[in-house]
């Protein structure tokens, strides 16, 4: 493993003089942007991250923390052996006209040995998730597994004094702080009234929990996006990077057409960081930018209307310093935004927040209607693909939306959005506004403004096929990922059907969201920044969601942002550092 050098003690020094050297700056600290100063201090350079927020770990840290690496390492010990060809198949029949090979073959040779590298050197060790499947199976080259891997669970004890500089579990998709990570750990709690394993899973979990909150403030066993940002976060500090939050930069440092580092207001202040080998922008993307999200963003009229779901720090910074050194913002996407429903949720205290509806929506006895009553996709789909349909069937002249709507059995089996499941008390979120209620189809379609001839006449028919586990209007249930999203203790039938049937009933309003946006700068095979005549910009690199997304816009399969996010990371960092050749994975 090469020598690094330590920079820290040096650069605090330095900090009082406002001035910092090093060889890279990277500019943000979620996944990308803490792949990038991993590899890069690995490989020798003297790092400096800034991170605008006084926490690291960015939108990353609020993510499930899946990423799609097709060929990862783990897939081929568990004996999965795709054809490399397969997913290039996949994404050029999903992509399009918007299949860039350069930067597809990048991302695809590059990605196993990301996985390899991270795992062989660093802290952040890995899970297997080759399990779920891709969201179009029906599309030439899906693949029913091996292509996902996760950080693996993480104690934060291990990081020491540095876990309390790291963003905590995003709080609409934790327990009380807890976060809970997805596949097995998420079924026993969706199963825990219904399986004495998963009870007792649930109970350890939560005991621990609770000690950890009276120890430490926070959770302490990590998992999802935090277990992979404090993972790399650890690593970055055990390498010699130099971490500093609460430091936004405002300017790009340029010297005969090359990015030589940047102006920063750090906590010292405004302090110069010269980067020898250029900067990484990983500043996540533009969805906090209410301009943009209304010049980009379909049926935004104010750009009020959308509920991102990254920090708001988010903002958009690495896109404009990026277009201050001569980048251009590609907006040739299918869509602006990585698209998930999400509905608004108010607090006491008058602060409110977004809750994405990723899990329920495939569960048996749920449906989504828009305001009309009626149907208007496969519930059980994509968070893409049924934001997608929302945004493209809601009535024009109304704002866009859908009343996700269930029975009481599926309430308190499932629950519904912020709305927690038995034993947790339903009334809550009914006082709040946020969960609608009524003892007949025809009182909840009155408290939601729905039709109600409509929704009386969709849910009588989609009973009267979900009783024998049917769909024949949208075909629920009728994909590997369709399955793979509905209820896991259904082993024979459909996993993903059930009647709508017993009341109270209750519905939850969603409205169109995002993990982050699609647009961005555009960049080449290395992650570098392109000009407007197609030639790279010495010096500056883009990563994650402040470069264009490789996947033209489109989401083939989950994990497809954090995947690209670390791949690239990795290999602009080793473009900076010279390095050419591939590491081989370790047996």
């Amino acid at each position: 493993m090469p020598t690094t050098p330590q920079v820290k003690d040096l650069s605090i020094a330095q900090q009082r003089n406002r001035v910092i050297d090093c060889d890279l700056l990277v500019i943000g600290s979620g996944a990308s942007g803490l792949s990038a100063a991993v590899t890069a201090a690995f490989h020798g350079l003297r790092v400096v991250v800034v991170e605008k927020d006084p926490t690291f770990g960015g939108a990353t840290a609020w993510s499930g923390g899946w990423a799609w690496v097709p060929g990862n390492p783990l897939a081929q010990r568990a004996g999965i052996h795709e054809d490399p060809q397969q997913p290039r198949q996949y994404l050029k029949h999903q992509l399009g006209e918007r299949y860039n090979a350069e930067r597809v073959d990048a991302f695809l040779d590059n990605g196993p040995h990301m996985v390899a590298f991270f795992e062989n050197h660093t802290a952040l060790q890995w899970a297997d998730g080759n399990a779920i499947p891709d969201m179009h199976d029906k599309v030439p080259g899906a693949a029913t597994q091996g292509h996902q891997v996760i950080a693996a669970p993480y104690d934060g004890r291990a990081m020491g004094r540095l876990i309390k500089r790291m963003r905590k579990t995003m709080k609409e998709t934790s327990f009380f702080g807890m976060p809970i990570m997805a596949g097995a750990d998420l079924g026993a709690f969706l199963s825990m009234t219904r399986s004495i394993k998963s009870f007792l899973h649930v109970s350890k979990r939560f005991l621990l929990h609770l000690r950890d909150l009276a120890v430490h403030g926070r959770a302490m066993h990590l998992v999802n996006g935090v277990a992979l940002t404090g993972r790399l976060a650890k690593s970055a500090e055990d390498l010699g990077v130099l971490l500093i939050e609460s430091a936004p930069a405002r300017e790009l440092l340029q010297a005969d057409g090359r990015v030589i580092g940047a102006r920063v207001d750090s906590p010292q202040g405004l302090t110069e960081i010269r980067a020898s080998k250029g900067v990484v922008l990983a500043a996540g993307g533009f969805p906090n930018d209410l301009a943009r999200r209304k010049q980009l963003f379909p049926r935004t009229p104010t750009g009020e209307e959308h509920l991102a779901l990254p920090p708001t720090s988010c903002s958009g910074d690495g896109i404009r310093l990026g277009e201050s050194a001569g980048g251009v913002l590609d907006t040739d996407v299918a869509s602006p935004a990585a698209w998930a429903p999400v509905s608004q949720v108010v607090y006491a205290d008058g602060s409110s927040g977004h809750f994405p509806h990723i899990i329920e929506r495939g569960k048996p006895g749920v449906i989504g209607v828009l305001s009309t009553g009626k149907r208007f996709c496969n519930e059980a789909d994509g968070y893409y693909d049924y934001t997608a349909a929302m945004v493209a069937a809601a009535p024009e002249g109304e704002e866009v939306a859908s009343w996700l709507i269930c029975d009481h059995r599926f309430q308190r089996r499932f629950g519904l959005g912020m709305s927690r499941p038995f034993p947790l008390p339903v009334g809550p979120a009914i006082r709040s506004g946020y969960l609608k209620t009524g003892n007949t189809l025809q009182a909840l379609a009155a408290a939601c403004d729905i039709n109600v001839v409509n929704l009386m006449q969709t849910v009588d028919n989609f009973n009267r096929h979900a009783r024998n586990g049917e769909d024949p209007e949208f075909g629920r249930g009728s994909t590997a990922y369709n399955r793979k999203m509905g209820d896991p203790l259904i082993t024979r039938g459909n996993p993903c059907v059930a009647p709508i049937e017993t009341g109270p009933f209750y519905a939850v309003k969603v409205r169109p969201g995002s993990f982050g946006t699609f647009a961005g700068l555009k960049t080449n095979g290395h992650a570098q920044v392109l000009d407007s005549s197609g030639h790279p910009i010495g010096g500056l690199y883009a990563v994650g969601t402040d470069m264009a997304s490789v996947m033209g816009g489109f989401y083939p399969s989950g994990g497809i942002n954090l995947g690209p996010a670390l791949t690239f990371g990795y290999v602009a960092a080793r473009h900076a550092a010279g390095v050419v050749e591939y590491e081989a994975p370790a047996p």
